[in-house]
This record gives C-alpha cells, structure tokens and sequence, in this order.
C-alpha cells in the first residue's frame, strides 16, 4: 500500500480524500503522524496553485513519501478576487472567522446581490514519490449574504449562500456539503488524473 503524507493535521480533511481515493489503496497519514515535527510551512504564494505545491513540496522533501496539499480560499468578484489566498487572515493576526466575516461585510455594505457573487477554491496538488506532479482545481459558486446564516461548517459558510439550494453552506448538512463543496470537486478531478497518470505507467 503506497503511503501518502497530507501536509495537514486535520482528521476530517484527511477521513475526507482518504474516502474519495480508497478506489487506490493509498494510506493515508497527516504530516504531524509521519514525523514531520512542528516546523511551519511558509506559505508566500500568490495563487492557490503556488501555496499547494510549496506544503506539498516541503512535506516530499522532508519525509520523502508521496505528499498530498491542499490550498483553498474564498473569492469574491467586486473586491477582484478577494481575499483569495489570504482567506484564512483577511482581517490580519490573529486569524478569526468571525473578524473575517466582519470585514467582509463591511467592504461588501453597499454592494447589490447581482454583484455579490464569489467563488470557494480547492487546488489539491500531489507529488508522487519519484516526484512527478498532479494537480486539480475545484470550484462552487454562490453569493456573499448581508448576514450570517447557519451553525455548521467554519470560516466563510454563513455567509456563502447558494442560490440554487437556497441555503448557506453554514445550513448545509455534511453530505449536503459534501456533495457540492470545492474540496470534493477537487478531489473527483483529482481521482480522474491519478486514474489517467497510472494507465499511461502501465503502457510504458
């Protein structure tokens, strides 16, 4: 069974693509499991695709087992793709849902709902252990609400309402979530590349 290191210590995350891509047979472990330790991962990118590669690289270098990372944030169109990679910090140190959901909010005051729409983004990137690379993006477009709804989820979830359900992601169950998230949309691309990459090994 070919081991995978996930550049993160979240369980759910890992529970998650472990679900998606037993199909495989990979074991699945968090970096802190495989002996990482408790060096930070400076992610300076400035696209989802760059900090991807830097946690799944340092993590290959580090421990030399295939790696899988993710990066994943919120767009926003009227404010040109904000907050994009600096999600998680959008209203500065330390990071907090609830100050980021403030300010956003707050630049979004006088926007109508016709331009209020934004977009959840996953980059999932792996590298294998002979270091060849795959990458894969997902999205799910929605609107920023005037308002918070909902007590599930974290971050950005109540205020990411989806027209067509006609529900934040915050109202959502997890299989609702699931279902549509960008996460699990990049994981099914993902799933479709590792498919192709090793077919195209078996006819070498």
């Amino acid at each position: 069974m070919k081991k995978i290191v996930l550049a993160s210590g979240n369980r759910h995350k890992l529970e998650e693509i472990q679900t998606m891509l037993k199909d495989f047979g990979f074991e699945l472990v968090t970096m802190k499991d495989a002996g990482y330790g408790d060096e930070d991962i400076i992610e300076d990118g400035d696209t989802f695709e760059a900090n991807s590669m830097i946690k799944a690289l340092a993590v290959h270098k580090k421990l030399g087992f295939a790696s899988l990372a993710d990066d994943s944030g919120l767009m926003v169109d009227v404010l040109g793709g904000a907050p994009g990679v600096y999600s998680a910090r959008f209203a500065g140190e330390p990071k907090s849902d609830e100050n980021n959901n403030r300010l956003l909010l707050e630049k979004l005051a006088e926007i109508p709902d016709e331009r209020r729409t934004a977009r959840f983004v996953t980059v999932l990137t792996l590298i294998m252990e002979n270091g060849d690379v795959l990458t894969a993006r997902g999205e799910v477009e929605g609107i920023i609400g005037h308002a918070p709804k909902g007590v599930n989820g974290f971050g950005y979830d109540p205020l990411f309402f989806v027209p067509h359900l006609n529900k934040t992601f915050a109202e959502l169950t997890s299989d609702e979530k699931n279902a549509l998230s960008h996460r699990g949309n990049a994981l099914v691309a993902l799933k479709e590349k590792i498919g192709q990459y090793y077919e195209a090994l078996s006819r070498q």
